[in-house]
């Protein structure tokens, strides 16, 4: 491996343009479709988008600002001593991999990965089990530092502290690098967006891509119709599914009457009072013109709908 930069006085805005020059181990379980909260066509939006604006939130910060403590009781459970790489590495082998590893494991070839979890996320890290995409990523940072091993510690919110050593898999690691080989060189390189995969970071993309309609038609090729034609099986099946869900549901509610709770071996079942309110828009905008427009948000969106020809 070799450094491609130091990011000791690397500004953020600088840190996310050096990104954009090949894969990261944040974008190596995405691309590989492990990634909850991220596809591989919004790495490739990631890649290729001039601008370096990055979405944030209250949970990537607290990551951040936790790292820290996450590695400092990382040492106290283990005794080993850690330093800040401070730098974004690159593989000489394939330099589309890049690396912005969190700490390196004194006297060992290996590194940390630091992560933070709420309580809610505590069943994906049961019994020594690891989050796919964190597992790539921590195989993505092996394969660019050359590294035996990789530690990866994780604080989850208000419960407890867990770590965990994954050893190199060089059958692992070369599968890797030829994902994302061909991802780099046959997407983003040639500018081909990847095939949607269904998620919500793949919505959100299509939505940032073709924000509005020029109103004209085109012709929908075979294989599409086809793609429809299962759609139509599918929302078919779904409300049945739906009804055999409701049936069940019914059964339950007729066998509780009055009661709030009941318990059995496997289920705990409420059926509580619950006070709702709810806003008369159609009202609202009858009677209070005014207070309608005033207080009326605009929201510009496409709407998809699918019927017979």
């Amino acid at each position: 491996m070799k450094k491609l930069v130091s990011t000791l006085n690397l500004s953020h805005e600088e840190w996310l343009k050096y990104r954009k020059q090949g894969l990261g181990g944040s974008d190596a379980g995405a691309i590989c479709g492990l990634n909850p909260y991220a596809s591989p066509m919004s790495v490739y939006y990631d890649k290729i988008r001039e601008d370096t604006e990055e979405t944030d939130n209250e949970a990537m910060r607290q990551g951040r600002d936790l790292e820290d403590y996450v590695a400092r009781r990382f040492m106290e459970a283990t005794g080993k001593r850690e330093r800040r790489a401070n730098a974004i590495f690159q593989s000489e082998a394939h330099p589309f991999m890049l690396s912005n590893v969190d700490r390196m494991v004194a006297g060992e070839r290996a590194g940390l990965e630091c992560k933070t979890a709420n309580s809610y996320q505590l069943a994906r890290w049961k019994d020594g089990a690891i989050p796919a995409h964190y597992l790539i990523q921590c195989f993505h940072y092996m394969a660019v530092t050359g590294s035996d091993a990789w530690y990866l510690a994780v604080v989850i919110l208000g419960r407890e502290f867990q770590y965990r050593k994954i050893l190199r898999d060089d059958e692992m690691i070369e599968n890797l690098i030829q994902i994302e080989s061909d991802f780099w060189n046959n997407h983003v390189l040639a500018g081909v967006m990847p095939e949607p995969d269904g998620s919500e970071s793949c919505e959100e993309i299509l939505k940032k891509y073709y924000p509005s309609a020029n109103r004209q038609t085109i012709l929908l090729p075979e294989a599409l119709n086809q793609q429809l034609k299962r759609r139509e099986e599918i929302l078919e099946l779904t409300k049945r599914l739906q009804t055999e869900q409701k049936q069940i549901e019914q059964e339950v509610k007729l066998y509780m009457k009055e009661n709030e709770t009941a318990v059995g071996n496997l289920y705990r079942v409420n059926w509580s009072n619950v006070e709702t309110a709810k806003l008369d828009t159609k009202r609202l905008k009858i009677e209070e013109p005014e207070i309608y427009r005033k207080y009326s948000v605009g929201n510009a969106m496409r709407r998809f709908t699918v019927r017979a020809a």
